[in-house]
């Protein structure tokens, strides 16, 4: 059995050996069913799957995403299942299979850390869901979802520095950023030490190198500036800045969530894993899962698969001795 986490930027595989991830920007024309391929031992193979990339925008509705993503693993995976947000695989391409992807690894989680907030931080967003509310949450879309505050769209990798920032303090004064794509928040957290060029996996915004000093240049250009003008200490004040604002908003919408759902933990997973799990006082699940925790979802797909699947066969043997 194989898990496939199908998002608008990245693809993510989990079998028995352990964990793949691919830079795969649909919205570029990445070439999906050919990634896939390498997965495939016989046509025959069963995978389990879910989708966020529905949403990319080379798409004009999450209807036609939800075709091509269910046609191109398919064409790889013939008996490939989908997970759905009613908790439930398809056969077809359902409009339940849009985003479906976080309920898959509370799915999965739900019985081992009833009473836990999985906070879920990835290149992109950050998913807050509460592991003892598994009834409510069956059928939220990701609109509910932000309605309620169990969706941020802030990661770790992409997030662009003015989706989070309106003003710097630049020597002393607050100077406000330019809205324009100069700089992500792989910048700042790399500046930081949070990250390392490794985890820097998607394009930069100048198409160029993720070296300390070419993350500088583009901080710099956030207050329309370049690296000799503003300085570097500037330059990684601005990093500080992106990172005390975006640390703020998910703590509060963590707080919210424990809150709301009278959790006793917090448990957290995805590629900033270690780093949240220290700022919230958490458990980072990949002392527990390894590298499965940077890629919960499509694990977690693999696991309520394989699950389901021993439940059917202890049905069907508990029939035959009747």
């Amino acid at each position: 059995m194989i898990g496939i986490d199908v998002g608008g930027a990245n693809l993510k595989v989990a079998d028995g050996r352990g964990i793949t991830s691919y830079y795969c920007p649909l919205y570029e024309g990445a070439p999906l069913a050919r990634l896939l391929e390498q997965h495939r031992a016989r046509k025959t193979d069963p995978a389990a799957v879910v989708m966020s990339g529905e949403l990319a925008d080379c798409f004009s509705e999450k209807a036609e995403g939800i075709r091509f993503i269910f046609e191109a693993v398919r064409s790889v995976f013939p008996r490939a299942v989908f997970y759905g947000t009613d908790a439930a695989f398809h056969t077809g391409p359902v409009p339940q299979l849009a985003a479906a992807n976080w309920l898959a690894a509370v799915d999965f989680l739900k019985d081992r850390y009833p009473d836990a907030v999985l906070v879920d931080w990835g290149s992109t967003t950050t998913d807050i869901i509460p592991l003892n509310r598994f009834s409510d949450l069956s059928g939220m879309t990701d609109l509910s979802r932000l309605k309620k505050g169990y969706l941020l769209y802030t990661g770790l990798l992409r997030t662009t520095l003015p989706a989070v920032l309106r003003s710097v303090t630049i020597d002393g004064e607050s100077v406000p950023v330019s809205a324009e794509y100069f700089a992500i928040a792989a910048d700042a957290h790399l500046v930081l030490g949070h990250i390392g060029a490794e985890v820097y996996t998607c394009d930069t915004p100048d198409k160029k190198g993720t070296s300390r000093e070419a993350c500088l240049r583009r901080l710099s250009r956030v207050v329309c500036s370049d690296l000799a003008e503003v300085g570097e200490e500037n330059a990684c004040g601005i990093a500080a800045q992106f990172w005390e604002t975006q640390r703020a908003l998910i703590r509060a919408s963590v707080a919210r969530a424990v809150e709301s759902s009278k959790a006793s933990s917090i448990i957290t997973a995805g590629i900033g894993s270690s780093l949240l799990a220290k700022e919230l006082d958490g458990t980072d699940l990949s002392r527990h899962l390894g590298p499965a925790a940077a890629a919960l979802p499509a694990f977690a797909v693999r696991e309520v698969a394989l699950r389901e699947a021993d439940q059917r066969e202890l049905s069907r043997q508990r029939r035959g001795a009747r």
